[in-house]
């Protein structure tokens, strides 16, 4: 399952060192239309569960995954022979789509498997060797930008994607019981998406997704602008980016005996707060300072990841845990949801992170106050309910 997610991954972060040398060689106008290479792969992401995640659901969660691989490797290419910023922007899209498939079938798998805490704590050991990827894919694109060009590293994204289809060919066994099929019919998808939307934790759960998961982008979008233009950090780039990957598997490691000890709640609750702290702390201290010395900026960042670590696995978890019984569909518009928030708020803050780090800690505060709004209202909900049971 680490390895269905980390292909994402992969596909993401291996191209942070080359967005500026591609960006040159497609003709884009300005430093922030790069950041539209890691921001639109996630419109992909968030339009290909509607499909992936009712198909999974019909015909078992493997044929799914295949499909997915298969769109992903054509739209590689696509990328590769992109000649202009809306090619690229159709391919990085289109990738997304193809990459829906492994990263939403992946929590339905689990699902399928597990629930609770159990799950969320399934997820956690999943997401630490998902996030060893961060780790080490921008060095790894800069080996391939050093070695080759920047299409070498859609050739790599491609080779691995091939082993890892191959690899979950040959070890994956099929987790959705024949008895449990659901046709794939109009009429059954909508009472799927009926049923989803009703659930308000489902739902609750899913908007703070979105909010972490927008205010995370980003940075993701940002940070080969921010170390490498705004801190002239070009060759050390790679290195702070694994490094602060390391602060959110930290956190993820953690929750992994953690989330079982306090419970999911608890820990969304505590890390809310100390994302909204740790984000409102910086714009109130470097509210008139531009660029603070990289040494704070970092310490900052690794203590606001450190909470967002917290979170990931937490959250989807909450998300669907009153929804088992419609995993698929319900991973698929839980998903398309967080990433139609996500990519907006990432797509306006990181218009305005061009000169200064400041716009990208306001966002993280506005969007951790936003959730921690929603969290009281499902927790306010919660209560209501269990009187009146």
């Amino acid at each position: 399952m680490a390895a269905l997610m980390s292909v994402t991954a992969l596909s993401i972060d291996a191209l942070l060192p080359a967005l500026g040398i591609i960006g040159k060689e497609i003709g884009t106008a300005t430093a922030a239309d790069n950041q539209l290479l890691v921001t639109m792969i996630f419109v992909g992401l968030g339009i290909g569960p509607l499909i992936f995640g009712p198909l999974s659901d019909a015909t078992g969660r493997k044929p799914s995954v295949y499909l997915g691989f298969i769109i992903f490797i054509v739209a590689s290419f696509i990328c590769v022979s992109a000649e202009t910023l809306e090619m690229m922007v159709f391919g990085r899209i289109l990738q997304g789509v193809g990459l829906s498939a492994p990263r939403t079938i992946c929590i339905a798998i689990i699902r399928d498997l597990f629930e609770g805490d159990y799950m969320a704590r399934i997820m956690s050991f999943v997401t630490v060797v998902f996030l060893l990827i961060p780790i080490v894919a921008p060095a790894m694109g800069k080996f391939v930008l050093n070695h080759y060009d920047w299409k070498g590293i859609f050739y790599v994204q491609i080779l691995i994607s091939l082993l890892v289809a191959a690899w979950f060919w040959m070890r994956q066994k099929e987790t959705l019981h024949p008895e449990n099929k659901i046709p794939f019919t109009w009429n059954r998808m909508a009472k799927g998406f009926v049923e989803t939307f009703s659930h308000r934790q489902t739902m609750g759960y899913t908007f703070i997704s979105g909010f972490v998961v927008g205010s995370f982008l980003v940075y993701l979008s940002a940070s080969q602008q921010i170390f490498e233009v705004q801190y002239g950090l070009v060759e050390e780039f790679p290195y702070i980016f694994a490094g602060l990957a390391g602060s959110i598997g930290m956190a993820i490691f953690l929750n992994a005996s953690f989330v079982i000890r306090f419970g999911m709640k608890k820990m969304v609750t505590n890390s809310l707060y100390g994302f909204f702290t740790v984000s409102f702390l910086y714009v109130v201290l470097f509210h008139n300072n531009p660029h603070p010395p990289i040494e704070v900026l970092i310490g900052f960042f690794a203590f606001q990841f450190f909470c967002i670590g917290f979170l990931f696995g937490n959250v989807r978890a909450l998300a669907m845990q009153p929804v088992g019984h419609i995993a698929g569909v319900a991973a698929a518009i839980t998903g398309f949801v967080s990433t139609l928030m996500a990519v907006p708020i990432s797509t306006i803050i990181g218009r305005y992170v061009e000169h200064s780090t400041l716009p990208l800690f306001i966002g993280f505060s506005v969007c951790s106050f936003l959730a921690i709004c929603i969290l009281f209202y499902i927790n306010t909900i919660t209560k209501n309910n269990t009187k009146i049971a």
